[in-house]
This record gives C-alpha cells, structure tokens and sequence, in this order.
C-alpha cells in the first residue's frame, strides 16, 4: 500500500489522503469536540481573485478569521497566523512548483502550525497536512490547498512564484480583509463627489496652482483650529497606489470602536505593538481623514502614520488625494484628545515626508516626484502647534508622488518640476 500511495499523483494521494483524514476526524471529533468544516460550506472562494498567463491561471483566496476557524476547527489568530488558499491550473506542457517562501518566508509547516493546538492534536495535525498545498502542479492537472503564513488584517500582498526548468512566473494579489472595519470602510467613494465638482487638469502648471491653493493643514471637526500640516500629495490609481504601501509593509487602521480600543490600551499596558491602532480624526474638506495608514515599530508608542483624502482633482485621468504625515516617537496625557491619551509627534515633519518618499520608491510602483508650496516656511526657532500641542517645523512644501503600473526600477524614477509642459516633457 505504501509503495502504491508513493507512485500515484498528487491528486490520487490528496484523495486517499482526505479520506483518511475525514476519517480520524471523524473519530476525534466524538472523543475531543474537534469538528472542522469542509471546505465547500466555507464561503471564502467566492472573494476569490485569478490571474493567468502562458498556459497558467492562479486564484487566490485568503480566509477571514472565522472562516479559517472553521475550516481548521481551531483559531489560527490565537497564533497571529492565517491560511491563504491556492488554486494552481497548468495547461503548460511542463509541471511547475510553487514557491512558498515567495508569498511569505517565514511561511509555517503544516506540522508547525498544526503543534500546540488540542485537544486531538495528531487529528488537528492530520488535518492541517491534508489542507496543504502538495507540488508540484503536473501539466493538465489543476491543485489547490492552504498556505500558513504570518497573519495581517485589513489587506494581504501576495507574490506567488511559480517555477519549472523553463521560467519563473510571478503573479501579484492584493486580498482585502470583508471583516476588517478600517477608516476607509466609512467613506462611499464612489459618490463622494458629484460629477459637476470634479476638476480635470492636463496642465502641469495649472496643477501645480491648484495644488498650492489647497488648504495648509487638517483642522478640528468644527475648523476653528489648525493642526498639522498637509505636505503629502499621492497621484494615481488606487490599484497602483495603495498596493505600493502595503508591499512596504504599511497597514490600514481601525476605527475607534469597543475592540480597537480594548487591543490598544492592552498594548499600551503591555508595551506590545498594535499594527492597526487607530488614529484620532482630523478633519480637511469639512470631513475626517478618507483613510489612514501606519508603520509601527515594535511598541505602540512609536509609529509612522499618515491620514489621506480624496481632493476633487483628477490629473490627466489619475485621482489626486492630499495628506499628512509624521512620526510618533511617545506618548502623553492631554484632554485635548478624546481618548486622554495621544501620541508626541517628532516636530520634524519634513523627515518623515522625505522617508515616505524613500520608502515607496522601492515599492516598484513609484514613477516620480515633484515638491510644490504648502503651508510655507516655519522654523524650528518659531514652531508651530497641532491639535494637541505638539509642536512642529517644516520647509513648508509638499511631496507629490507620481505612481503607475509595477514594476519601476529606482534609477527610473523620475524628478518632476511641474513647472510647465514643456519643462516636464523634456
């Protein structure tokens, strides 16, 4: 039977070994309570996305917390790790591997996963085996199974990597997380506009004007008061835009609700880091931030953060949003802020404008970058205040990041003066 099992193919051995596991599972699950869900009556395919190309198409799925629960029978997140499922088809004349390390490589070993959970733990350990991705992919067959990797929230990058004798092919997914209730989750962009106050501009001088006449900085909700300054403008589409920072290991972040706060305070007592804490609202256009971002250190109390909205501009068809940036080096108790308690600001802004700009010019999506007038020149002598008494110095001017379809070498990306056209085009 063992020599049998060896010689078949993969689809033949993930049959017999389903079976099998169906099987013990069965019987565990009468003796321990342990009763995973089949993968048919779990939903998640149905936010599935696929590529293909050259006799290849690859569909990924990632599984929300409670969906993955249910599958595995236990809760992956306990662990801070999650399953990304993957459909392979190869209609190549050759078979290929999928590279694991290539969607995470500090990807988990089903075994690894699997070790630590009970009761039941050689079912549990049965079953993670039997929900794994078995290479390699032989030409006419089509696989699919589980990878463990480390857990994000909100939005997952994926490069999966396939290989044979022949080529590498490589395809990108960014999966956005159903159940993550971030900032962006409050805003209907869609019709955040109406089509009448939508302002299309071709001219890189008329641009660069309108840019300059957008407001200084955030305000308060009832814009009585100014804060920091809005020295962030980002030009593209959102699918070449947003995908750049979370390549770069940026995060989306929480609403303030009941468990946000409960996981921020508990990061805070613990001096853990907290990916996805929110960020208090700061108000341009008359409206809180459209969306926020972060890249924490490894506590809380030390972050890169940044708020962004949607400007009624578009730029030779591209959507143009303003925003803020700065870098959180501590904390302080103020009743300026709802929560009394917020974080301290390095009152060098420019810094953490210029990291950015560093940051994403090795996301690939980067095509260039001008600086235009913001708030104007305020010394580190002469400082100005936010919101909650922090205060801050700036040059005064604003970033403008251009971004387009990956991938785009570091030496291509560009200097823009926008000046005018024809400065530009040379």
């Amino acid at each position: 039977m063992t020599a049998i099992f060896r010689r078949a193919g993969p689809a033949v051995r993930r049959t017999i070994r389903s079976l099998s596991t169906a099987a013990v599972l069965t019987l565990a699950g009468c003796a321990t309570g342990f009763s995973p869900t089949p993968i048919d009556q779990v939903p998640f395919e149905a936010r599935a996305q696929t590529r293909s190309s050259a006799g290849m198409t690859v569909t990924v799925a990632v599984p929300t917390r409670e969906e993955a629960a249910a599958i595995y029978g236990v809760d992956l997140a306990t662990r801070d790790i999650q399953p990304v499922w993957i459909r392979v088809r190869n209609d190549d004349d050759e078979p290929v591997w999928l590279l694991p390390s290539g969607l995470d490589p500090a990807y988990y070993s089903a075994a690894e996963a699997a070790h630590g959970f009970s009761p039941g733990e050689g079912a549990i350990a049965e079953h993670f085996r039997a929900l794994e991705f078995e290479n390699p992919v032989y030409p006419g067959t089509t696989i699919s199974g589980f990878i463990i990797v480390n857990r994000d929230e909100g939005y997952k990058a994926l490069d999966v990597d396939l290989i044979n004798r022949e080529n590498t092919r490589s395809y990108t997914f960014i999966i956005e997380d159903p159940s993550f209730k971030g900032d962006y989750t409050l805003v209907d962009f869609e019709n955040l506009y109406a089509d009448d106050e939508i302002v299309g501009l071709e001219d890189a001088a008329a641009f660069r004007h309108a840019l300059e006449q957008l407001p200084c900085c955030t305000t308060n909700e009832d814009g009585s008061e100014q804060g920091d300054p809005l020295n962030l403008v980002l030009v593209g589409d959102a699918e070449d835009v947003f995908p750049a920072f979370i390549r770069r290991g940026w995060h989306a972040t929480e609403i303030i609700w009941t468990e946000s706060l409960l996981r921020t305070v508990g990061s805070f007592l613990q001096g853990t880091r907290y990916r996805y804490s929110p960020v208090s609202p700061l108000y341009v256009f008359g409206r809180r931030q459209d969306l926020a971002a972060q890249k924490a250190r490894a506590t809380i109390h030390e972050r890169n953060h940044l708020r962004l909205w949607l400007s009624p501009y578009r730029y030779r068809g591209k959507g143009v949003w303003i925003g803020q940036i700065s870098r959180d080096i501590g904390v302080k108790f103020t009743l300026k802020s709802p929560t009394i308690s917020t974080h301290v600001i390095d009152p060098d802004v420019d810094e953490a404008r210029r990291y950015l700009l560093e940051d994403l010019a090795y996301s690939q999506a980067l095509a260039g970058f001008a600086y235009v007038g913001g708030v104007g020149p305020v010394t580190e002598e002469a400082p100005r205040v936010n919101l909650v008494g922090d205060p801050w110095f700036s040059d005064g001017r604003r970033a403008v990041m251009f971004f387009e379809p990956r991938p785009r070498r570091l030496s291509e990306v560009e200097f823009r003066s926008l000046e005018s056209e024809a400065e530009e085009q040379q």
